[in-house]
């Protein structure tokens, strides 16, 4: 044993040689610079005799001629002995004040030097871009002093490995002795300091930090290994061990620099993972990182270096993901995220309330002003530590759970602060919407809280068990931050809509993600569930009134609230109601928005119309959509679902009429149109196909079926009047929409024409009385639709309109054409051969069609519309002499050149008369 002693002896000299050779060449070193400084002085000094002897000999040989001859001047007193002072300086004049009078005499000539400003500007605070370069200057220059100081830090850890390895000492002398080591180094590095100094200047430059530093992290070494090695202390006396330490590196870091606190801190987060072994609770790690981070900001806070903050919380973070990575426990990870982002925010305020003012990190986005640092680290950190909250797995319910808590904890705490520091108000978004995506994450990959949800189910459970509180828990939560919002709102100022917002939206979002994503209907039940929601609408309500009665005029809170109310009677209603009710139920909510924009001119209200418009779109369309209309829904609930959007759409257009909303009236005047013809559409298909869906691949069935997608590319194309970004996304909505019904129709006029396709039984059969028929349904229906729409579409390029035109056009001359041939041939237009009555039908058909268009030509003036007429007529010509004339016989053939003949000379004289009135300069 007496040998282990000696040689543990030995190795202390040995570690301790380095140092007092390093401390004895800084004495050296100083002492050689002190001399070289004072030799360097009595250098000057002799040099500065030297010049006043010389000046004062010069003085004394001046001739006494030089003196002006008009000037009697006194005998002069004779010449001072040469001495060591050198003559006064005369005095410079000083700077005028613009208060006191101008300078007189001599001096007035004399330039005025300039001086210093009356306010001076305060420096501009350093950029972030030049720390980091001036940080890495300084390691460039210095660091030997870096690794002079990890070594030493190593030097007092690995001792205690060597002990534990070679069984040297007993664990509480190899603690005592890594702690020993460290109060050696500190006192030696002190010692340094008070003899030498420790600026950059100075003879012993860093090296004082250098040997405290390395001190602080051999006894962080020492209390951790104590605790987590050998279990000599207990968890308290870990953490006052820890605490004392870190008391220690503060009052040392601000006697020595940013270096030592750089160097406590990163040796202290190293020290856990270089002592090794093993804990049976991973927790105390991360109240110890959470100590680390704690006292670099506490440094920091006091000097105000500014890196030393982010290097600690950088540090705490990382070492507890470390920590989590190795031995779990990700409610403690939580925990500690949270505890970490209270200390990066309340430290450097110096209280229990920040007051971090100026500009938000979003008006730093917006170019609106440059936040100051504190409010910088603190929207780091929070971000840090919401994504990972967002993105950290569990294994137990409980530990999610604790998750959700840890990150509405941080939302409510940044709510409440902000009523103190504004600056921190646009941070609460971070925890808020980590929390709402991590409820919809979990639910979309049946994460454990929400797969223990489902596994305690009606259907699961047995009698007499009571429903779980998961959902009344969580949706506690989310209603928790909304009242915190509405609350800070009324003293936000300018900001007091986006807290209303919040309020307004956190709590029924929630609801809506757990209905989407979580099922809560299954384990609780229906009515139950809804009951949730309608007492969360009842609380949004009263807050509405509350608003309405405190804010007087300015009733955007009132209308946000009032806004999520009907929200979640909407979605209490979509849980125990039918589709059509729900559909119903936004109708008027659309209506509702509509009428409180009109009441109190609320701009947001526009925005609101426009999102439900979207929304009804999609209901309409998609889900439930046409296929719940047609094939599953009784009649009336199709007609009043489809209805009530067109006359909702109508009662909104009428509410807004003299508002300055033209989004909100171009998607309801458009969302209006496209709800009517969809509620035909649905009635045409359930009176053919007698709501069972039957035929659908028919003419009139590829044509129904396309034609939503032609309401979608035509409202688009409307709503494309409107400027902005979204121009260009409703062009691509637009022309998607467009080809799916390109393709249905063009498949309906070739592939399901009912003159072509005689396949499919009875499918390619004419249905119902005549003109009033499935061909009506396919053909004439959208091309009236689409000539229609042309009218509306004046903002488009002209190529465009032409083809909306046209497409319209060529639809209706199909229907005329088709409905003929019905009319001789019945309800199976795919016979064979063609009748004399039905060719004389077309020759008639396209002369009518001419003679109208040129009717229009002359009412309308047009002589573009007179030349497409004039080509109809054409046409009809080259039909007669080419196709009529070998396909009539008879009477009917006399008959037919007698009316073509006659009907173009009358047909001729009117197009010469409107040809010479479209001429005459004073034709109207």
């Amino acid at each position: 044993m007496g040998f282990e002693v000696l040689f543990a002896l030995a190795g202390f000299v040995a570690l301790a040689l380095p140092v007092a050779v390093v401390v004895l060449l800084v004495a050296v070193g100083g002492l050689k610079r002190r001399i070289e400084t004072l030799e360097r002085g009595l250098s000057d000094q002799g040099r500065v005799l030297g010049d006043l002897r010389h000046a004062v000999r010069a003085r004394a040989e001046v001739p006494q001629a030089l003196a002006p001859a008009a000037v009697t001047a006194p005998e002069a007193p004779p010449a001072p002995a040469p001495g060591p002072e050198a003559p006064p300086a005369p005095e410079m004049p000083v700077a005028a004040d613009p208060d006191v009078a101008e300078v007189s005499g001599p001096w007035a000539k004399l330039p005025t030097p300039p001086g210093p400003p009356s306010h001076p500007a305060p420096p501009p605070p350093p950029a972030a871009a030049e720390r980091v370069s001036a940080l890495a200057d300084w390691i460039k220059a210095n660091w030997v002093f870096a690794v002079a100081a990890l070594s030493l830090a190593l030097a007092g850890i690995f001792f205690v490995q060597y002990g534990i390895e070679n069984g040297l000492l007993p664990p509480a002398a190899r603690v005592a002795a890594a702690i020993l080591f460290g109060l050696l180094l500190i006192a030696g590095g002190e010692l340094v300091r008070r003899r030498w100094g420790d600026g950059k200047d100075d003879p012993a430059a860093y090296l004082p930090s250098t040997f405290s530093g390395a001190g602080i992290v051999s006894i962080f070494g020492g209390v951790v290994a104590a605790r987590q090695l050998y279990g000599l202390i207990g968890p308290e006396t870990a953490f006052a061990g820890i605490v004392a330490t870190a008391l220690l590196a503060i009052t040392l870091g601000w006697f020595h620099g940013a270096f030592l606190a750089a160097v406590g801190l990163l040796g202290a987060a190293a020290a856990p993972f270089i002592v090794g072994g093993e804990s049976e609770a991973p927790w105390w790690l991360y109240g110890y990182f959470a100590v680390i981070a704690g006292t670099g900001l506490v440094v920091d806070t006091i000097r105000r270096w500014a890196w030393v903050s982010v290097l600690a919380v950088v540090l705490g973070i990382a070492g507890g993901w470390l920590v989590l990575a190795g031995a779990g426990g990700p409610g403690w990870f939580a925990l500690m995220l949270v505890a970490i982002t209270g200390l990066a925010i309340l430290v450097p305020a110096r209280a229990l309330l920040p007051d971090h003012a100026g500009a938000m990190l979003a008006e730093m986005a917006l170019r609106r002003g440059r936040p100051i640092f504190p409010t910088r680290l603190a929207g780091g950190t929070v971000a840090a530590a919401s994504l990972l909250l967002l993105l950290r797995d569990t294994a137990t319910p409980a530990e999610s759970l604790l998750v959700y808590l840890c990150l509405a904890a941080l939302a409510l705490a940044l709510t409440v602060w902000s009523g103190t520091a504004r600056a921190l108000s646009d941070l609460t978004v971070l925890p808020a919407a980590a929390f709402l995506v991590r409820l919809g994450l979990e639910g979309l990959d049946g994460g454990p809280l929400a797969a223990d949800l489902a596994g305690r189910a009606i259907a699961l459970r047995g009698p007499e068990t009571a429903a779980p509180m998961t959902v009344t828990v969580l949706l506690v939560m989310a209603t928790a931050i909304t009242l915190a919002a509405a609350w800070t709102s009324g003293g936000a100022g300018r900001l007091k809509p986006f807290w209303a917002a919040g309020a307004a939206l956190v709590a029924p979002l929630a609801a809506l993600v757990l209905e989407l994503f979580w099922t809560p209907s299954a384990a609780l039940g229906a009515y139950p569930w809804a009951l949730h929601v309608i007492a969360l609408a009842a609380l949004m309500a009263g807050l509405a009134t509350a608003f309405a009665r405190s804010d007087g005029g300015d009733m955007r809170r009132a209308a946000y609230m009032v806004l999520s109310t009907l929200s979640l009677i909407a979605l209490a209603l979509f849980l125990i109601v039918t589709k059509g009710a729900l559909t119903l139920a936004l109708s008027v909510l659309l209506v509702v928005a509509a009428a409180l924009d009109r009441r109190f001119r609320l701009p947001e209200m526009g925005v609101f119309i426009q999102a439900g418009v979207l929304l009804l779109g999609w209901r309409l369309v998609i889900d439930p959509g046409l296929p719940w209309a047609i094939d599953t829904a009784a009649l009336w609930e199709a007609v009043a679902a489809y209805g009530g959007v067109a006359a909702a759409a109508a009662a909104a257009l009428w509410l807004t009429a003299g508002l300055s909303r033209p989004g909100a009236r171009a998607f309801l005047e458009s969302g209006g149109a496209s709800a009517a013809a969809l509620l035909g559409n649905v009635l045409v298909s359930r009176w053919l196909t007698g709501g069972e869906g039957n035929d659908l691949g028919s003419h009139w069935g590829l044509a129904l079926n396309a034609m939503p997608w032609l309401i979608v590319a035509l409202a688009q194309l409307y709503r494309m009047t409107l400027p902005g970004w979204m121009r260009k996304v409703r062009g691509a909505v637009a022309a998607v929409a467009g080809l799916i019904w390109a393709g249905g129709t063009f498949a309906s006029l070739t592939l399901a024409n009912p003159v072509m396709a005689d396949w499919g039984g009875e499918a390619h059969l004419v249905r119902g009385p005549l003109a009033l028929d499935t061909l009506m349904v396919a053909y004439l229906l959208p091309g009236l639709i689409l000539l229609a729409a042309w009218r509306s579409l004046g903002h488009l390029p002209g190529w465009l309109r032409a083809a909306v035109l046209a497409a319209g056009a060529a639809l209706s001359s199909v229907y005329v054409l088709l409905e003929i041939r019905r009319f001789w041939r019945g309800p199976d237009l795919s016979v064979p051969g063609v009748t004399q009555p039905e060719l004389y039908s077309y020759t008639i058909a396209l002369m009518a069609v001419g003679a109208a268009l040129l009717y229009q030509a002359i009412a309308r003036q047009s002589q573009g519309l007179r030349r497409i007429a004039m080509t109809v007529i054409a046409l009809t010509i080259a039909k007669v002499f080419l196709i009529d004339a070998s396909g009539l016989t008879g009477l009917t053939r006399v008959f037919s050149f007698l009316a073509l003949g006659l009907s173009l000379a009358a047909l001729a004289w009117l197009n010469r008369w409107a040809a010479g009135r479209g001429e005459r300069p004073d034709a109207s």
